[in-house]
């Protein structure tokens, strides 16, 4: 199944956080942050929304850098993705 996002969303696949520090300590499942690095799956048309004209500036194989804990969540075919507003995408990582 693909996704198609409306408007001015944005399918983003969340890089894995890393499993050890630059110093060699193994992390735990609990104290891994949140991945904010992600790779863009599929952008939205962009548009008008609340009377403002959107132009997407992503576009798919990008690397983003994400607020913290934005957007919702989804699970499709066992894969996990977030759909977040073009807003909430604070960077492209290049």
């Amino acid at each position: 199944m693909t996704i198609r996002p409306l408007s001015d969303r944005v399918v983003l696949k969340m890089v894995e956080a890393e499993e050890t520090t630059a110093t060699g300590i193994i992390l735990t499942a609990k104290s891994k942050e949140k991945p904010q690095i992600a790779e863009v799956i599929s952008v939205g048309p962009g548009g008008v929304v609340d009377g403002e004209k959107i132009e997407m500036t992503v576009k798919p194989g990008d690397k983003v850098l994400t607020s913290k804990y934005s957007g919702t969540e989804v699970k499709i075919d066992g894969e996990e993705f977030v759909i977040v507003r073009i807003g909430d995408i604070l960077a492209v990582c290049e």
